[in-house]
């Protein structure tokens, strides 16, 4: 301010001279937002100077003044010099002008106009004087206004598109606060036909949100509000709205059913009521005004914008549904309000506050866009018309009935936290409605036992770890067994060398075969090899070769070339095919010391040497008694298959009392385990429920003594 000649500057305003006007007005807009240079503009008479040209000046000369103008009234000043005429001129300019320039600050200063009653220090005493009410009378004369305010939103500049919307946001904050019952809702209806829903939807999920992310976060947070003000509006029959809604959705049921004519004395023949006129579209009772009490007049909306535009599909499924009985038929109308509840929950209405978008401004980083904005919950209507066929699709699959009605909500609940809750920013509205519509019952019932164990591991962690480790254990010594049977079973394995010419080529020999026994005892592998595998297995008296299992140390296994897994069980796979086809590619390999008796030492003398070549290997080692003697190879295998090299690797360590290394072997454990923590889970009382004894919810009913006589009672074993 220092550097500028304030009286000067007000004096060049006044000029004839629009290239001086300009000038003066362009420095203007850049020291006008500081307080103290507007206080000495105003005492030097500049403000009366600043409305002429904002009235009446054109060109880049009308876009400073614009600028300037709103530039003043941020800082809370010049308010007295904002009149009818301002305002008409500025709606005007909205209206008709096509510079992007003087768009910007005349939206800019309608924004400060609408939004001065909750902005100033004090309460203005002309409430008629500003807000939404100020520019009723010359949105009257300019009637696209709001339609024109719209299109804007699909600007190319982000200034221009941030401004339009922020004027959007007040004209809805100030319905929504000032105006009648009747009036806001009208309004806000007529922002909806002109497309503001879809524009936003779209900016949204554009890449401009850094430029447009506080007036787009205020959108959200004010349709949080008015999902909240439609739910707590109580359906009133009295009012003529509320009662022409209703009648249009049973209209749209298409009731064929003509009402029975009764005799009335002297007013001769009445209609009687059709006892089952709500309650056939899914309604509690015949009062359906009580079972909008939770949502309010939004699950009315809701139910009607469904039935109007699936009326056909509606009217269907109530036809096929008077054939069935009562108990099998799904409560449509039940359903859309629950479906309602369901979607309040999860976008947390309940939060919604205007001042939420500050909140998130201030506090979030521009990398949390995804997190903080929801698209998704411009797209209501949608998602609660795919909820509802979700809720049909469900009731159908499971052949539910009316009394599991809530179990089929709770689906529908988690489905929807799925879809739409892991839905991202920019994930398009078609592709949730599909994922929904597709989204398999068995996937869905696996969520649901995960969510479950989740909410178990909240409540009962530490019980829970415990019950695991000893599941874990019991599921360990399980497969230990069936691992060791398999072993006790017998398997045939191909002989495989190095051939001479190089040590690198693997040949088979397809007319070797060695066939693989453990003992009884559990003490040794007898074993032998045959020219050619039999149709049937050789018992353990033709198998005169053995390895003393307390002479292993260490058991290898080794990956040497590509490998497709085979699904086949070792049994199968020998019986199916003498001849397998895919390529032995997995080597086992036990190592050990030599016995000292000549006799036990001949036996083992053929054997294949201790494998030392670059390839990488697992060794799995024992510790063992003998370490003052060399580790040979006592026995090498090569199974033609992952489960039967599963079977016998994993069988070898248990057998030495080793951990399994296997993914089959592994998986297989924890599916055991698994299984019996659901069927402990099922063992869970009602009252068990909470923390030290303190059950959620209520116990279920006891039951009463009518119709038992005296040979039967009821007792509770609970104590």
């Amino acid at each position: 301010m220092d550097s500028i000649n304030v009286s000067e500057l007000v004096e060049r305003l006044g000029s004839d001279e629009d290239a001086v006007r300009k000038m003066a007005v362009f420095k203007l807009q850049s020291n006008i937002g500081d307080p103290s240079f507007a206080d000495v503009f105003i005492l030097e008479g500049g403000l009366t100077k600043l409305r002429y040209l904002v009235l009446h000046a054109t060109g880049n000369t009308l876009a400073y003044s614009l600028t300037s103008f709103s530039r003043l009234l941020e800082v809370d000043k010049g308010w007295d010099f904002v009149n009818q005429n301002i305002v008409e001129r500025v709606v005007e300019l909205v209206v008709t002008h096509p510079l992007v320039n003087i768009l910007r600050g005349a939206m800019s200063i309608l924004v400060y106009i609408v939004s001065h009653p909750y902005t100033a220090a004090n309460r203005i005493s002309q409430p008629d004087s500003f807000g939404f009410r100020a520019l009723k009378p010359a949105i009257a004369v300019h009637p696209q206004f709001l339609e024109m305010l719209v299109s804007r939103l699909s600007s190319a500049d982000h200034a221009l598109c941030a401004n339009a919307l922020q004027l959007i946001n007040s004209l809805m904050r100030e319905a929504i606060t000032n105006d009648s019952e009747a009036d806001w809702p009208k309004f806000i209806k007529r922002l909806q036909d002109l497309g503001v829903i879809e524009a936003v939807y779209g900016l949204m999920q554009s890449t401009a949100l850094q430029d447009l992310s506080p007036p787009l976060l205020e959108f959200q947070a004010l349709t949080k509000v008015l999902l909240r003000k439609w739910r707590d509006l109580p359906v009133d029959l009295e009012r003529q709205d509320h009662r022409r809604a209703l009648k249009s959705i049973h209209a749209a049921s298409n009731s064929e059913k003509p009402a029975t004519p009764v005799e009335n004395g002297d007013d001769g023949v009445k209609k009687r009521h059709n006892p089952e006129k709500w309650r056939r579209l899914g309604f509690e009772t015949e009062t359906p005004a009580l079972d909008f009490k939770d949502v309010g007049y939004l699950g009315m909306m809701n139910l009607m914008n469904y039935v109007k535009k699936n009326e056909d599909r509606f009217q269907k499924q109530l036809m096929e549904q008077s054939t069935m009985p009562k108990e099998q038929r799904c409560p449509i109308a039940r359903a859309s309000l629950a479906v309602t509840a369901i979607l309040l929950q999860h976008f947390e209405v309940d939060k919604a506050d205007v001042d939420d978008a500050k909140f998130h401004i201030a506090f979030e980083s521009n990398t949390g866009f995804d997190r903080i904005f929801k698209p998704l919950l411009l797209q209501w209507s949608v998602l609660h018309t795919a909820g509802l066929h979700a809720f049909f699709r469900l009731w159908q699959s499971t052949s539910a009935e009316i009394e599991d009605f809530f179990k089929v909500l709770d689906l529908v609940r988690i489905l929807l936290e799925a879809v739409v809750g892991g839905a991202t920013r920019t994930k398009e509205v078609q592709e949730v409605e599909s994922e929904i519509a597709e989204y398999e019952l068995s996937r869905l019932r696996q969520l649901q036992m995960e969510l479950l164990e989740l909410t178990y591991e909240d409540t009962w962690g530490q019980h829970l770890r415990q019950i695991k480790d000893e599941l874990s254990h019991e599921a360990l010594q399980f497969v230990r067994e069936q691992r060791i049977r398999c072993l006790l079973a017998g398997a045939w394995f191909p002989n495989i060398a190095k051939s001479d010419a190089d040590a690198n080529d693997i040949s088979v020999h397809t007319n070797a075969f060695r066939y693989v026994k453990l003992s009884h005892n559990r003490r040794y592998l007898h074993y032998s090899d045959f020219d050619m595998r039999g149709d049937t297995d050789p018992p353990l008296d033709l198998l005169p070769q053995k390895l003393d299992l307390t002479t292993v140390t260490s058991v290898t296994s080794n990956v040497t070339a590509s490998h497709t897994a085979s699904a086949s069980s070792s049994t199968s796979t020998l019986k199916t095919s003498q001849h397998p086809t895919s390529t032995t590619t997995t080597k086992i390999t036990i190592h050990g010391h030599l016995p000292s008796s000549p006799q036990d030492t001949s036996s083992h003398s053929h054997k294949t040497p201790s494998h030392n070549d670059s390839t990488s290997h697992n060794i799995h080692n024992r510790k063992h008694s003998h370490h003052h003697q060399k580790e040979v190879a006592l026995l090498v295998l090569h199974p033609q298959t992952q489960t039967l090299a599963s079977e016998w690797l994993d069988g070898l360590l248990l057998l030495l009392n080793q951990q399994p290394i296997t993914n089959e072997t592994n998986k297989l454990i924890n599916m055991i385990r698994d299984y019996g923590f659901k069927i402990r889970l099922l063992n869970v009382r009602f009252d068990e429920m909470g923390v030290g004894g303190a059950g959620i919810g209520e116990g279920p009913e006891m039951p009463g003594r009518e119709g038992v006589d005296e040979d039967f009672w009821y007792d509770d074993f609970s104590g």
